[in-house]
């Protein structure tokens, strides 16, 4: 059931996935919500988590480290986390 609850949030951006994470957090830490509907939240939250943490994988993937040649010149790239 809660998969089809947060099933919008598959086509979320980042930025609409951690601002509604954000009102999440601070609905929670206001603790005015009921338990059930906290308990609702909760895991909405954790389906945006999860949202956000593959897209930053994604992009932590694409993101490459320009190679520069003795004189400091562009002579290509590598993957961020090569050593």
């Amino acid at each position: 059931m809660a998969d089809e609850i947060n099933e919008d949030v598959k086509a979320m951006s980042f930025e609409q996935a951690l601002d509604a994470l954000e009102k999440i957090v601070d609905d929670l830490e206001r603790g005015d919500v009921p338990l059930d509907q906290s308990i609702k939240i909760y895991e909405r939250g954790e389906a945006l988590k999860a949202h956000c943490d593959r897209l930053l994988k994604a992009a932590e993937d694409k993101v490459e480290k320009i190679r520069l040649s003795r004189d400091g010149k562009p002579v290509g790239t590598e993957p961020l986390d090569a050593d």
